[in-house]
């Protein structure tokens, strides 16, 4: 289980550098809370606020900041 969330997470920290992420970048986040055990259904949008540092909204209306630290520890806070 620690090695799939080292990959999503992985995975979202080298996503795009644009504004607005990626598909690929919101399927990625939508694992992340969905192994964070939050209600989301489907991110159906996602910003990039800084390196490791996202916003991600779920097409339930729940919205998400989703962090990583140095150490890959993974932070997902509602909005």
């Amino acid at each position: 289980m620690k090695t799939l969330l080292t990959m999503v997470i992985a995975a979202v920290c080298l996503g795009p550098a644009a504004t607005m992420a990626s598909d690929r970048t919101n399927k990625d986040l939508q694992a992340v809370i969905a192994l964070q055990g939050k209600p989301c259904g489907k991110v159906t949008g996602s910003k990039r606020l800084a390196e490791n540092d996202y916003i991600a909204n779920c097409s339930d209306g729940n919205s998400y900041r989703v962090t990583a630290n140095a150490n890959g520890r993974v932070s997902v806070t509602p909005q």
